[in-house]
């Protein structure tokens, strides 16, 4: 039993060393890459900033692509929304910050990004 605990806090102190080091811990971590310019132009079109809103409600936006971006990220209060299909839930109260910024299709960033602020009600 001991043999599993020492490699268990082995294996923590590896992943610590790694997060100190700034490198990836894990084999599917790696580190953000810089936005990239391809010409994309991206706009939120629905809600408007200012808008107030429910705590669920719908992002709509346009992606003209440029030479690499191929879909959006969408973030809320700077917060990725993994797993984002168009609409935002469960927002609490208050006044929250939505984002869209371009991506390539290995989940790079472009320069292309806007952002609202909407009021939840």
């Amino acid at each position: 039993m001991q043999v599993i605990g020492r490699i268990g806090f082995m294996g923590l102190g590896i992943v610590l060393a790694g997060c100190l080091s700034g490198a990836p811990a894990f084999a599917g971590d790696k580190p953000a890459a810089k936005p990239v310019e391809d010409g994309s132009k991206l706009m939120i079109t629905s809600p408007k900033d200012g808008d107030k809103v429910s705590d669920t409600f719908e992002i709509k936006y346009n992606l003209t692509k440029g030479s690499k971006a191929t879909h959006i990220h969408a973030y809320v209060d700077d917060v990725y929304q993994k797993g984002f299909e168009g609409t935002v839930k469960g927002l609490s109260k208050g006044t929250h910050k939505v984002t869209v910024t371009g991506a390539t299709k290995d989940h790079d960033p472009v320069i292309a990004s806007h952002s609202i602020t909407v009021d939840v009600e």
